[in-house]
């Protein structure tokens, strides 16, 4: 039973059955990446949140409040 110049049903089956087969690999893959990007933004949160907050120096008021942009 030919569909159109020489195409099966057989055959346009097989094809689409390939082409789910590509596209359900490459949700797979969307998937993991998300994943890994999760895992590699949970890993990085904690390293800001370990860093120790720096402690504010009893400096006059007056320093600290202009930059010399002359210099």
């Amino acid at each position: 039973m030919a569909i159109s110049d020489g195409v099966t049903a057989a055959g346009a089956v097989s094809a689409a059955l390939a082409q789910k087969e590509i596209y359900d690999k490459g949700e797979v893959q969307v998937g993991m990446l998300k994943k890994a990007m999760d895992v590699q933004s949970d890993a990085a949160l904690m390293l800001l949140e370990g860093i120790a907050p720096v402690p504010a120096k009893h400096l006059p008021s007056h320093l600290g409040q202009n930059v010399n942009t002359t210099a």
